[in-house]
């Protein structure tokens, strides 16, 4: 208080606290990506747009899952080399993988007939081209960009084929040799760590010799090409079956433009998933990793032509990988207890991935709805 000229007191006004704003993290990241956001949304929009119209939709819905598909597997086939080979230019990166790309991807057009899969679409259930699309199977795609930048590992497979599936028992197939690449990768990953860690210790100590990082590059390269066998089919859904020269064109240029796009951001930003492992960044690491999940998605390739998610073979060799390190090295109590919650976190992950293009199968397909009316209800 102070005194005015008449002696009277007078409460001097309080000058307004200037309170600092508090933004939550949704805020917070809402405002990072607010371009990236906004591109979602006329995504969704342009969806809607032209998905009566078959011809283009097939085209739209082919870019989004082209992109999705391959920034969400990355991490699988791309993320450790591109995290060891940081001293690398990207565009060195990028023409290699790129030609691979191309002479895989060119090699099963000119063998099966337009066939760009390897006959991935040949089982039953996904044999037909799609002559007509509902918003949800172009809105698929988009979807996985989202959980993408929330570095959330979903199962591409499961996104974009299952809401393309006539019947349930195709989804139930996939679900099926999934979960046995999962356990494979993770037993195969355990055993091997367990027992190799103090010798794989060893091999990896001091400066890698220059042949390592061939190897690498020959590996990586190897299962780069086994990858595009499995989940070109993933993107290939939404375009005919067989591809002619002026489809087959746009089809290879698109994905392969993707890709420079791809390394020159050294990955999206699901590679988090890649950098917070142990000693994945040291070149004679990864390429033990590349060789271990090679030869599994080779013999799964070979086993059928039933899709599966790659995505869960690679999460279950990571677990693996990590559990028998942390084992064999007697970690503390407190890093185990990191280990449990990093796998748990990534099978949490590619749940969620499930569940959400379940949800979207059974929303778009009445085949699908009415068997399980039937199965509940009959």
């Amino acid at each position: 208080m102070v005194k005015t000229k008449k002696g009277k007191k007078h409460v001097a006004p309080i000058k307004p606290y200037k309170f600092r704003r508090r933004y939550s993290q949704l805020d917070i990241y809402i405002r990072k990506e607010k371009n990236f956001l906004y591109f979602i949304a006329f995504s969704l929009i342009l969806a809607g747009l032209v998905y009566p119209y078959a011809s283009i939709a097939m085209w739209v819905g082919f870019a989004f899952a082209g992109y999705s598909a391959i920034a969400n597997d990355s991490i699988q086939t791309i993320g450790t080399f591109i995290v060891s080979n940081e001293d690398k230019k990207w565009y060195w990166q990028w023409l290699f993988m790129g030609s691979i790309f191309l002479g895989t991807v060119f090699y099963s057009w000119y063998v099966f007939d337009g066939d760009v899969t390897y006959q991935r679409l040949s089982s039953k259930g996904f044999d037909q081209t799609i002559d007509s699309f509902v918003y949800l199977q172009l809105a698929a795609p988009i979807v996985l960009l989202l959980l993408t930048r929330f570095r959330i590992p979903v199962s591409t497979t499961f996104m974009l084929l299952s809401v393309f599936t006539v019947s349930s028992g195709a989804i139930i197939s996939m679900v099926s040799k999934s979960l046995m690449g999962y356990v494979a990768a993770f037993v195969a990953a355990f055993i091997i760590y367990i027992a190799l860690t103090n010798i794989i210790k060893k091999m990896v100590k001091g400066e890698a010799h220059g042949s390592w990082v061939i190897a690498q590059w020959v590996i990586s390269g190897f299962l780069w090409h086994t990858w595009l066998a499995q989940d070109l089919a993933n993107v290939a859904v939404y375009l005919p079956r067989q591809l002619g020269v002026w489809e087959f064109v746009p089809f290879a240029g698109f994905i392969f433009a993707g890709l420079g796009f791809m390394f020159f951001r050294r990955g999206e930003k699901i590679q988090h998933i890649i950098n917070e492992k142990s000693d994945v960044r040291d070149v004679r690491s990864a390429t033990i990793i590349d060789l271990v999940y090679a030869i599994i998605l080779y013999y799964f390739k070979e086993m059928n032509n039933i899709p599966m998610s790659t995505t869960w073979v690679f999460v279950g060799l990571l677990a693996g990988r990590e559990l028998g390190m942390r084992l064999r090295n007697q970690d503390s109590t407190a890093k185990l207890g990191r280990t449990f919650s990093l796998i748990g976190k990534d099978v949490l992950s590619v749940t969620i991935g499930l569940v959400i293009s379940i949800i979207l199968a059974v929303a778009i397909n009445p085949v699908i709805q009415q068997e399980l009316l039937d199965f509940f209800f009959r």
